[in-house]
């Protein structure tokens, strides 16, 4: 752990260790890294071969244990993942664990605690980083073939967030670590301060949702990279790459019982962790509704807690594209079909709403209408889809009403899209909705889909927007200023300054990169502990100082008290 390591006074210079080196503690402390290279796929290439044959391993059914340390396990209540795009294929067959298996995997957390805190710093690093060289290697089809069969994604979308970006978070995440470590606190002749980083006392509930795999890699790795024990709830729509995520840490050295993968309703385990006392924090991505549950939860509970659980969230957003009459608008154009239509916009990112001056609508409109005409929604298996299903039943209804209501809806019209279809996949068509109205509720609701609604304003009501924007939505997460007038941008930066924990101008408001933006916001968007950067590994230690008095103490009295 980090206490047996007291870093020494002095500068640390940086040079590049491999990941797959052996860490000492000296090559811990100077290890740096770089974003993992996103891959092309082109047709004939090597990266493509690999995915191929990938997609042909995982075509039929993989079945899919509770893990708790070594043992698998398996019950009556089996569930299924289908593909999105044909929910008739199942991909992974999976089990639901009840109240008792989940109290046995926080026994097992619990078990395997106090070796893993104790274990040097740099020998976790090091099984992370090999990790981190397993998906960029060896499993990298495999981790972009089970993210686009369970989840939707095309090969480009799977590849950004499965490979790189987990990839990232994993290597990051250790030269983080490492950074915290050249702070040494001040000492003088009499004493000797230090500052060890522990492991939180308890466990870790990680609770990820399907839109990202990395974000399921890394809402169990960070904490136990720290010296801490997981128990991780994957969703039950990305169960398929989240299990070989999971295999790939256990691969890597990864002890049993660090992290636990188990598979359950929502409630059972949610109810399970809150009410153990051994509950050290809530690691979450997904809906406010749910948060808001857990926190509730642990608030009932406080009086039973060891120690107070921390509780990270992201929760999503209602992101915005506030365009100015100064702008590109070739820039506008793309931005918004990219940011609100990747992914089917089950981004927390994804352009929701956009706010256009009259006098440049009209080529914004008759751009949007182009691409969109030229966008392809279908199988994430053939090479020329933009998009694909969404991801379930409930994720198609809930888009479905959206579009029905802007179908009948007095201020609203539906200008493109609009239509959907869960025959066979879960398919919703890339809408784009103009409003008259800026507090309309499409305006102002979360709808996780690739529904874009713009307002039109007149120009010279810029300022006005902009407190339109401020007010508008409870949420706070990204946010997107397009503008060449440096005047606007400083003052829309400011005046919207809360609105929005990623902020972009002249782009688009999805694309956050580790280590470049740190992700998160604020308001109902969630905590805000901003993922990918320097601060989100301190969210998983418990620090403690250190005072060491070296000079004999001979004086009890204060000078003051002589005569």
């Amino acid at each position: 752990m980090f206490s047996q390591r007291l870093n020494p006074l002095g500068l640390i210079k940086r040079i590049t260790v491999m990941s797959c080196r052996p860490l000492t503690y000296e090559s811990f402390l100077k290890y740096t890294c770089e974003n993992e290279p996103v891959l092309d796929y082109l047709a004939g290439s090597e990266e493509r071969k690999n995915l191929e044959a990938a997609l042909k391993k995982y075509e039929g059914v993989t079945e899919v244990p509770i893990c708790i340390g070594d043992e698998e396990i398996k019950t009556s209540d089996i569930r299924h993942q289908v593909a999105p795009f044909d929910h008739q294929r199942k991909v992974a067959k999976f089990h639901y664990a009840t109240p008792a298996i989940v109290q046995k995997g926080i026994d097992s957390c619990m078990s395997a605690r106090k070796d893993w805190e104790a274990t040097p710093i740099e020998k976790r690093a090091e099984i992370f980083l090999k990790a981190a060289d397993l998906i960029a290697g060896k499993y990298r089809g495999e981790i972009l073939a089970t993210t686009m069969l369970g989840q939707g994604k095309t090969i480009v979308q799977a590849e950004i967030d499965a490979a790189p970006e987990l990839i990232d978070f994993l290597r990051f995440n250790v030269m983080f670590a490492a950074k915290n470590l050249t702070y040494t606190p001040i000492s003088t002749e009499r004493y000797i301060d230090t500052l060890r980083y522990r492991g939180m006392e308890g466990f870790w509930a990680a609770v990820s949702p399907f839109n990202f795999t990395a974000i399921g890699g890394n809402l169990s790795g960070t904490p136990a990279l720290m010296g801490n024990v997981v128990m991780w709830k994957p969703s039950d729509t990305a169960v398929l790459s989240n299990y070989l995520v999971y295999r790939i840490y256990r691969e890597a050295g990864l002890p049993p019982g660090v992290i636990n993968f188990v598979t359950a309703d929502g409630p059972v385990f949610g109810n399970a962790v809150t009410a153990s006392p051994d509950l050290c924090g809530v690691n979450f991505t997904g809906s406010v509704k749910t948060f808001q549950h857990l926190w509730k939860q642990v608030g009932m509970n406080l009086e039973k807690y060891k120690t107070y659980p921390r509780l990270i969230g992201e929760c999503g957003g209602k992101n915005y594209h506030f365009v100015h009459k100064s702008a590109d608008t070739e820039s506008v154009i793309n931005g918004t079909i990219k940011s609100g239509f990747e992914f089917g916009g089950q981004k927390c990112s994804a352009c929701s709403r956009i706010y256009v001056p009259e006098s440049k609508w009209a080529e914004v409109k008759d751009g949007l209408i182009a691409r969109h005409k030229q966008i392809k929604l279908g199988s994430p298996l053939e090479q020329d889809s933009y998009l694909s299903a969404v991801i379930d039943d409930k994720a198609f209804g809930r888009i479905k009403s959206y579009i029905d209501h802007a179908k009948t809806a007095p201020d609203l019209t539906v200008i493109a899209g609009g239509k959907y279809d869960d025959s066979k996949g879960y398919y919703v068509e890339p809408t784009i909705v103009e409003s008259k109205n800026p507090r309309e509720k499409i305006m102002q609701e979360e709808i996780f889909g690739p529904v874009v609604t713009a307002y039109v304003y007149p120009d010279n009501e810029w300022r006005e927007i902009l407190d339109v924007i401020n007010t508008t939505s409870p949420y706070g997460l990204t946010g997107s200023v397009y503008a060449q007038d440096e005047g606007v941008v400083n003052e829309a930066v400011e005046s919207l300054k809360q609105t929005a924990g990623n902020f972009y101008i002249n782009d688009q408001s999805t694309g956050s990169v580790v280590g470049q933006q740190p992700f998160g916001g604020a308001r109902l968007s969630g905590t805000n502990d901003k993922a990918g950067g320097p601060h989100y590994v301190l969210k998983f230690c418990s620090p403690q100082s250190i005072k060491r008095t070296v000079v004999p103490v001979t004086e009890w009295k204060y000078p003051y008290m002589s005569s």
